[in-house]
Parts: structure tokens; sequence; C-alpha cells
């Protein structure tokens, strides 16, 4: 069903508001795939906070613009899907990483994260990425590590002190 221009301006401007606030971008071409098997994706990406958009590329390329994601500009070409993280980066990569392994039609294009372009080899790299919470965990580990090591440096003296007197203790008993 063709669009009119009103409605083809409203799609670019939901695109361009996601696009504006989405932390990492994942085309993906979809031809063969099954009506259920993108109700299903579509389904995933809404627990996984993604948004998912089948649309034009020209209204893709207009949408992008002026946003970090105007570096795919001359690069989509074909029937394409778009995946755009909302809610951390590496959300667009996990999901099409793991619907590629039961969906084989499904074919990573490209990536774009930071206002650069990567091939669609990239989405394993872009899935390994830490979620929020993975990434707080690491640095609170990396900020307790040195006071952990405080401690155990102040306590070593009294430690040693309680090993020689032992030893002493020992020593004193055998003789």
């Amino acid at each position: 069903m063709a669009l009119n221009l009103s409605q083809k301006k409203e799609v670019v401007a939901e695109l361009a508001e996601v696009a504006s606030k989405a932390h990492s971008l994942v085309a993906a071409e979809y031809v063969g795939l099954t009506v259920a098997q993108l109700t299903e994706l579509r389904k995933k990406a809404r627990q996984a906070g993604v948004y998912l958009k089948v649309a034009k590329n020209t209204l893709v390329e207009r949408a992008v613009e002026g946003t970090e994601y105007g570096c795919v500009q001359g690069s989509l070409t074909g029937p394409l899907l778009y995946a755009f993280s909302q809610e951390d980066p590496g959300a667009a990569g996990r999901l099409i990483k793991e619907f590629v392994k039961t969906a084989d039609k499904l074919k990573p294009r490209l990536v774009a994260i930071g206002g650069k372009v990567y091939p669609g080899s990239h989405v394993d790299v872009l899935a390994s990425l830490p979620t929020r919470e993975q990434a707080l965990s690491m640095l609170l580990s990396v900020l307790s590590q040195p006071a952990t090591m405080l401690v155990r440096v102040m306590a070593e003296p009294a430690t040693q002190l309680a090993r020689a007197m032992q030893a002493v203790g020992e020593q004193k008993k055998a003789a």
C-alpha cells in the first residue's frame, strides 16, 4: 500500500524522534521471513526495549538526517527492517543475533553506533555489550577493589604479629 505525503511525513517524524533517543541501530534484510516470524520478532523487540520498524529506505534516510545515525545514508539498499535500541546499546544486537539462530533468512546488513557504521557481522560485537546493570556491577567491583586492598594492607601487620607470636609459642612448647 502506497503512503500519501502526510503519512510519509508522520513516518519520518516518528523515526526521527526514535533515532534522536536511540543508543544503536541495526538494519537487517528480512526477505523470506514469514508473517508469524516477523510477529514473533516484533513481540521479542517490545520485551527487549527495541523499536522495530519496516520502512522505505528513503524515509529512514530523511529521518536519521541530523542525528548520529546520519552516517547510514547511502548504505541503505534493499528491503530492510530497522531495530533501534532504546534502553541499552546492545539490545538490538542481542535481539537480531538471537533471532538469526531460529530464522536464518534474517541477515544483519549494518550496525550503527556512536556515529559510525559497521558491517552486519559486527552485530555480535554489539550483542556482547553489557546491559546497564552489568556495567554498573563491573564499575562497582572496580571501585571497591582499592578499598578492599587497603583493608588487607592495613590488617597485614596485625596478622603477621599474630603469626609470629603463634610461632614463638609453638617453639617454646616444643622446647
